[in-house]
């Protein structure tokens, strides 16, 4: 730390920092636009001008851009003088010249950090007379509007997707005073991390087209923290509600996983919520015809059913919370609850949970992956999985040590000084897959082949770094051999190494290697980080309620005896293929469903239920690294309509339980359910410190949903009643449904429902929010991890059986995973639809050639009885004897991975 004098006041700051971040970090308002947090500094808008003093004596100073000055000891500094005041109004004149005055139409209007900027500097008029400068807008997509008029050239974007998250479809183009940002040629944005532009846009260059449809400004939206359900990494956002629809998704800074950053399925993944085939109301089935019942009668229904049924089978969700899995459990009892995973998935997660539970290895946070300088991935392409994980991996391998930067002078914001010395770079990333994954571009080398190979390929690895040497048995080539002693070597090389594996190629065999050679280095001295990933939000959660397996469950059901179905939260379909179900489903008399997608299991249900999602309850969900994490309730679905039967999973549940044991239901909101949930499973005590009690207040006051500046609601039931309701209480969070609230809310950060401070509209005032830019918010995050950071020492390895592939007379199919629509509740999305319109295969060229099909050309087999159609591409890194198929799409069910498929032919 070292002492600042800004405007005649002494201040510390740290001496890593510029000008810019350290008087952000202290409070003071400097504008800026170039400048950001994870980008650092280009010096490009010439806003952020402050005057710099050589010492006590000198009394002109000189203007300074305070972005690209660093701090030094008794720095000199004032931001308020004269000068620089007018320099600064100049540059932002400069910068509006050509801008539109559209901002009444401009959809970041109120949530616009041009309009903050222009607002400090007091620029108020416009003197250009002359016509303004014109661009043609490009289409960007399904996901992305772009409107090139309002650009003022700050290069946030292009610094963004090029450089940061390594797109290379988007850059600049042009010259001095006639530049361009965008792509080469009209068309869909590749990277997974597109959406990001909207936010580090300072202006309303790149919006959301999915908000575009339900457009409302920021002020008048209701908003509340929530975490992403779409992938095991459990990202925070925040979700922002109007007239009963989720309309946008922003991402909610948490300093160790997301960061300031989401992947687009994150933040444009939430059409499933508003779709308009959702369930609203409660059905029962008579004569083969549903009729809508009311919610006490279809209560009374279930509670007879169960009383009368002479066995009963509970399956859970992995994309359940963790309440909703445990209240099930309690339903049905211990020996008649599944976990809702098929058998794989069931061992995998059971697996993975066993590893993590030993607390043996490092289990980093996305923020610790960034300073690992070894990466090996096993069988896991994370890029379409668990997204987010890859973009920290790209920054992970770009990242300079702090020994390094001290020795060229440099600190983390010198960005394009950094950049200069990536030719030096000595970080390596590793890789095994089934075909080519995203990651190749930036990869050191990658292993393609088949699973069971790949699974060798990782044990002669583990081989080599135990003995030294590689067992005589070995069969690969000599060119893989020399990669094989190539990794291994690099890796006793390396300071800091990560290992990735997890369960979507649905093998143990890669989570064992994984623990094994991370066990290994660790042994051997080595700082060793592990990742073991799962398909699901909530697959550890339900895994540590315990359960059975699907195939486990059904198959213990005998046919012709009064047995009854309890499916939460679950699409069978999405898991198991036709021919199998329709034998199992005969089985029972009853199956009641609850869901909040119409499923294809909904329509083979005799009662339905309807029960709320994630952005409609409140529950906690538990991440790769045992993190445990709340969503909230965003919006009552009552608001609007109170004949909607909609209501959460575990609150229902606890209800049917009551009635059937004629109790009163002790379960009156949340906290009382987990305080249940920690007394009979001890290991989830910590998940009460996930977020303070429903009880809590600020200054004897819930906190809002909305914002003080929140209009209009009076007139949101207008067209309903003419007479306004009372607000509707929520017993389960600390949350209010208005405005009414505390405004202290900024020193509870971790639970801000939106992100506003003075003069900060727009989510660039996060830094208000953090104890210092890119750190820890003022008071850190609930989250709360279920294991102690200290870890346990331990020397015991798993043993593997390896299994060699064998070339059958038919392909085996494996896996291939997209970032939209290989995940359940992103299919149910409309524009997700839309974009996955063509079902498409890959298959090795030498295959397709031996079965006479060309390429691009729709294809047909048959797989366990069932027959399916695709569009056939040629692959040139898939190994022969296997078809890639977008597991979990096109009616595509997972237990299809490993199985071969028959009468492949060209259509």
């Amino acid at each position: 730390m070292v002492k600042i004098y800004v405007d005649g006041k002494k201040y510390n700051s740290c001496i890593s920092n510029n000008l810019l971040e350290a008087c952000l970090n202290l409070g003071l308002d400097i504008p800026y636009f170039c400048w950001h947090p994870k980008l650092g500094s280009i010096g490009a808008c010439r806003q952020c001008a402050i005057k710099k003093y050589q010492d006590k004596n000198d009394y002109s100073g000189k203007i300074v851009m305070s972005c690209m000055t660093p701090v030094e000891n008794n720095s000199i500094i004032t931001i308020n003088d004269k000068e620089s005041i007018i320099f600064r109004k100049n540059i932002i004149e400069l910068l509006m010249l050509n801008h539109p005055h559209d901002c009444p139409v401009c959809e970041e209007g109120g949530n616009c950090h041009l309009q903050d900027m222009t607002v400090m500097n007091k620029h108020y008029s416009r003197r250009y007379r002359f016509d303004k400068r014109i661009y043609k807008s490009q289409y960007l997509g399904f996901f992305i509007s772009h409107e090139m008029n309002r650009c003022i050239s700050c290069y946030r974007c292009v610094r963004y997707y090029k450089d940061y998250a390594d797109g290379k479809d988007f850059n600049v183009y042009g010259s001095n005073n006639n530049i361009y940002f965008g792509r080469f040629n009209d068309g869909e944005l590749e990277s997974e991390y597109s959406g990001n532009l909207i936010e580090i846009c300072p202006t309303g260059v790149f919006t959301d087209k999915t908000y575009s449809e339900n457009y409302s400004r920021k002020w008048d939206l209701q908003s509340a923290p929530s975490i992403c359900s779409h992938c095991s990494i459990g990202c925070n956002i925040i979700a922002g509600e109007r007239y009963n629809k989720i309309v946008k998704i922003e991402n909610r800074y948490n300093e160790n996983i997301n960061n300031y950053f989401l992947c687009d399925l994150g933040r444009f993944g939430y059409g499933h919520s508003n779709s308009l085939n959702r369930l609203n109301y409660c059905y029962i089935k008579k004569k083969k015809k549903y009729k809508k019942i009311s919610l006490n009668k279809n209560i009374k229904k279930i509670v007879k059913i169960i009383k009368n049924s002479k066995s009963i089978l509970g399956i859970g969700s992995s994309r359940a919370s963790l309440e909703t899995n445990f209240s099930l459990k309690q339903l049905v009892g211990k020996k008649n609850f599944s976990t809702g995973m098929i058998d794989i998935d069931h061992k995998c997660s059971k697996l993975i949970l066993k590893i993590l539970k030993k607390n043996t290895i490092k289990i980093p946070t996305l923020k610790e992956v960034e300073n690992y300088d070894s990466i090996l991935i096993l069988g896991e392409d994370i890029t379409q999985t668990s997204s987010r994980l890859a973009l920290s991996i790209r920054q992970a391998l770009k990242k300079r040590s702090t020994k390094f930067l001290k020795k060229n002078n440099l600190y983390n914001w010198h960005t394009n000084a950094i950049n200069n010395t990536q030719k030096n770079k000595k970080k390596f990333l590793f890789l095994t897959n089934t075909d080519k994954t995203k990651l190749e571009d930036v990869s050191s080398y990658s292993f393609h082949s088949n699973i069971q190979n790949q699974i060798y390929f990782s044990n002669c690895i583990l081989s080599y770094l135990k003995k030294k040497k590689l067992d005589d048995s070995f069969v690969f080539s000599k060119e893989i051999k020399k990669k094989i002693l190539y990794i291994s070597n690099i890796l006793l090389k390396s300071k800091k190494i990560l290992i990735i594996s997890g369960s979507h190629s649905r093998n143990r065999s890669f989570i064992k290697v994984a623990y094994n050679i991370s066990l290994i280095l660790k042994n051997l001295g080595y700082k060793v980080g592990l990742i073991l990933l799962t398909p699901n939000v909530n697959s550890l959660g339900v895994s540590i309620i315990k359960g059975k397996s699907l195939e486990k469950s059904l198959n213990k059901v005998q046919e012709n005896i009064n047995s009854t179905l309890i499916i939460v939260e679950n699409d069978l379909f999405y898991l198991f293929h036709n021919s199998y179900l329709k034998n199992i489903l005969t089985k029972f008399k009853n199956i009641i469903v609850m869901d909040h997608q119409r499923t294809k299991t909904v329509k083979k249900s005799n009662i339905i239920f309807p029960v709320s999602n994630f952005f409609e309850s409140t529950g906690t969900v538990i991440n790769y690294e045992l993190r445990a994490q709340r969503f909230f309730k965003v919006y009552n679905v009552n608001f609007y309509n109170k004949n909607i039967s909609t209501m959460s999973s575990w609150r229902i549940l606890n209800i049917i339980k009551s009635r059937l044991k004629n109790k009163v239901n002790k379960i009156k909101n949340l906290d009382d359910l987990i305080n249940l949930c920690v007394k009979k499973i001890p290991f989830l005590k910590n998940i009460k410190n996930a977020a303070p009690k429903s009880s809590f207040k600020v200054c004897g006051q819930k906190i809002p949903r909305s914002t003080l500046r929140s209009s209009g609601r009076t007139s949101l039931r207008a067209d309903i009643d003419v007479h306004e309701i009372k607000q509707i209480e929520d017993n389960d969070s600390m949350f209010s449904f208005s405005m009414e609230g505390s405004t202290i809310y900024k020193n509870y950060t971790s639970i801000i429902p939106f992100i506003w401070s003075p003069q900060w509209n727009s989510s660039q005032g996060l830094h208000k929010f953090q104890k210092k830019i890119s750190g820890r918010l003022l008071t850190k995050n609930s989250e709360t991890l279920l294991i102690s950071k200290k870890k346990n020492i331990s020397s015991d390895y798993f043993k593997q059986d390896l299994n060699f592939f064998v070339k059958n007379k038919n392909l085996i199919i494996v896996p291939y995973y997209s970032l939209f629509g290989s995940e359940e509740l992103s299919q149910y999305s409309e524009i997700i639809k839309n974009k996955n319109s063509l079902p498409y295969l890959f298959i090795n060229e030498l295959d397709a050639k031996n079965f006479n099909i060309s390429n691009k050309k729709k294809v047909t087999f048959t797989c366990l009885n069932d027959t399916y159609s695709f569009f056939a591409i040629y692959s040139n890194f898939l190994e022969s004897g296997q078809v890639a198929l977008p597991i979990g799409q096109f009616k595509t069910s997972i237990s299809l991975i490993g199985k071969q498929i028959q009468d492949l032919k060209e259509v």
